[in-house]
């Protein structure tokens, strides 16, 4: 049985709504990667090599395992519809592989493999189904990135050498394969943790980057920027905190408005959190404490509720719904568990 969770604050004469819209899925997997296509298509990966689609927006899910990868656990998912998905695994050397269908999930083909003992995938970003950049922790001193322009059937490496260095102790989280994303036609970003807290941004896929400082947590294994979102080429949020402190709330939340060059941050948040959406002007974050959402995230910030979630993906094509007075948008968030749950922001003036 489906759990609604229905949350309303007034401000002034504007009633705004955040509703949580548990799914039933047969699995235990827990959850970390999620694809949203558009209202009907959605993808999710985790653990134990499980992959999960719907294509009739909810109403029913396929589990579908990767043959040969049941130890494997998919932090990552690119969808670009019913049928097209690259999956990203994480871990030490062979751990971390790409795999691709092109029929639904019914076969796979492993694109990419590995080979590095000193490499650790961490999450796939793609600009179209053919385009697409994968990352992995910093082997001597360089983050590794890898990129394929022909579909995924080669990948190869990117010259990191004039890559900013990456700091003793810092590297990326797998958390909800939003450490890495891209936006617009060639910009990247890649957000990091441990001993820094740091944001690399590329505006040529990946050949050249800059590096920028930013308030959030660090100086623990566990602490730093686990998520990044941007609404334009302008305006982005970051995400974060202390993974092991899951309800301590400095340095978790923190704001551009030139593209990733400086960073401020923002109040707002109750905890450490792992992923960030943008859902048109709303905006919602989510971690293992709960979850957050705004209308205007330079400002101000509602509680929603204590689901447990690791990431949250808006709806990609437009999804904004006209109601009688107002509009609302919806998208995805991923858990533990099995845990799925479908979210729909409402404001009604």
């Amino acid at each position: 049985m489906r759990k609604v969770l229905i949350f309303t604050l007034l401000l002034f004469s504007v009633s705004i709504h955040a509703q949580w819209v548990k799914q039933t899925v047969d699995t235990i997997a827990s959850l970390r990667g999620i694809s949203v296509v558009n209202e009907k298509i959605v993808w999710a990966s985790g653990t134990g090599g499980t992959v999960i689609r719907t294509i009739d927006g909810g109403k029913t899910w396929k589990v579908i395992a990767v043959p040969g990868a049941e130890k494997l656990d998919f932090r990552d998912v690119e969808a670009f519809d019913a049928n097209t998905a690259y999956i990203l695994s994480i871990g030490n050397g062979e751990s971390s592989r790409i795999y691709k269908t092109t029929d639904g999930g019914e076969t796979w083909k492993e694109q990419f493999r590995n080979k590095n003992e000193k490499a650790f995938f961490d999450a796939i970003a793609c600009w179209d189904k053919n385009n697409c950049i994968a990352i992995s922790d910093p082997v001597d001193k360089k983050f590794v990135l890898i990129e394929t322009k022909n579909g995924g059937r080669n990948w190869t490496p990117i010259d990191t050498s004039k890559m900013p260095e990456a700091k003793d102790g810092e590297a990326a989280f797998a958390a909800s394969g939003t450490c890495l994303i891209t936006q617009g036609k060639n910009n990247v970003f890649l957000v990091t943790g441990g001993s820094a807290a740091r944001v690399f941004r590329s505006n040529d896929r990946g050949k050249n980057w800059k590096v920028a400082e930013t308030p959030m947590a660090k100086g623990t294994a566990g602490s730093g920027i686990f998520s990044i979102a941007m609404r334009d080429s302008k305006f982005g949020l970051i995400v974060g905190g202390n993974y092991e402190k899951p309800t301590e709330n400095m340095g978790t939340l923190a704001l551009t408005k030139d593209g990733g060059k400086t960073w401020r941050a923002l109040n707002g948040l109750s905890g450490y959190r792992s992923g960030v959406a943008f859902f048109g002007v709303w905006a919602a974050a989510v971690g293992t404490s709960g979850t957050e959402h705004s209308t205007n995230p330079e400002y101000q910030w509602f509680i929603g509720d204590t689901l447990n979630l690791n990431s949250v993906k808006a709806i990609k094509s437009p999804s904004k719904t006209k109601l009688k007075g107002g509009w609302s948008e919806s998208g995805w968030g991923v858990g533990p568990n099995g845990l799925i749950a479908k979210i729909k922001l409402a404001v009604i003036h």
